[in-house]
């Protein structure tokens, strides 16, 4: 857990978001502390991808603020987000799946090092991307798996594999759409073991809607509706919460997001 008188690492200030009539983010403010997992929740269409999105620079946002470290990045390009360490896995996974395991989080290595992708080749021989990919299998559980083509693994190791090639680029902090989307339950399990280590040394902005995952991993969880967060706390106490609790009648938890 991280200590709640130091600095956040993140602090989003006020961020609005619309596409067309259609209200994305609305006035969100929202900070994560340096060592925290914060859970980011709420019924389809609430807006969670589209926040994230906006804090990986994929996203404009209308108005607001985005602070990383202290340093205001709300106009800085996605290339320069992940320069200041920030880290971002996918709803759906984009692997190159004619390669290795190994080769994928080699080509992570080389793409973070400012190096085009048509030099790819070369990430199958030089140690120095080499060594930081099988660092990086190897603390997802995928060592093993390194030689092995990504069209020939399953969809929970797809899954670890883009976590590895996040990791591969030494963030600071990771952001998460959705990492047990698709997933079994032995392979939802196997993920929030690996998402309990990984929270020992990083921190971590989840978006998930597996509820039993979130409520076990997360220091704090933020609740979206309709673009708006209407509520931030433990998980005791958003569990406890009569406006969340109300907030998810109906909703079936799958599905798209806005």
């Amino acid at each position: 857990m991280a200590d709640a008188e130091a600095e956040p690492l993140l602090q989003i200030d006020r961020l609005s978001k619309r596409f067309g009539g259609v209200i994305a983010s609305d006035d969100v403010v929202l900070d994560v502390a340096a060592g925290e997992l914060h859970a980011i929740i709420g019924p389809n269409g609430a807006g969670k991808t589209t926040l994230i999105g906006q804090l990986t620079g994929e996203i404009a946002p209308n108005a607001g603020r985005i602070v990383l470290a202290g340093q205001d990045i709300t106009a800085l390009p996605a290339w320069r987000r992940s320069a200041m360490g920030l880290a971002r896995s996918f709803q759906i996974t984009s692997l190159f799946l004619d390669f290795t395991a190994q080769d994928n989080v080699a080509l992570a290595v080389q793409a973070h090092a400012g190096h085009s992708f048509r030099f790819w080749r070369n990430a199958r021989t030089e140690n120095e991307l080499r060594a930081p990919a099988h660092a990086a299998l190897a603390r997802v559980g995928l060592a093993a798996r390194a030689a092995q083509v990504v069209a020939n693994l399953s969809h929970g190791e797809h899954r670890q594999l883009e976590i590895a090639m996040a990791l591969a680029t030494r963030p600071r902090m990771l952001l998460l759409d959705e990492p047990m989307a698709g997933m079994g339950p032995e392979e939802s399990a196997r993920m929030v073991a690996l998402l309990r280590e990984l929270k020992q040394d990083l921190t971590i902005l989840l978006v998930e809607h597996d509820m039993e995952a979130v409520f076990a991993l997360a220091d704090r969880i933020s609740v979206l509706v309709y673009g708006r967060v209407i509520a931030t706390g433990t998980p005791e106490a958003i569990r406890a919460n009569e406006e969340v609790r109300q907030a998810y009648l109906g909703d079936d938890d799958g599905g798209g997001d806005a």
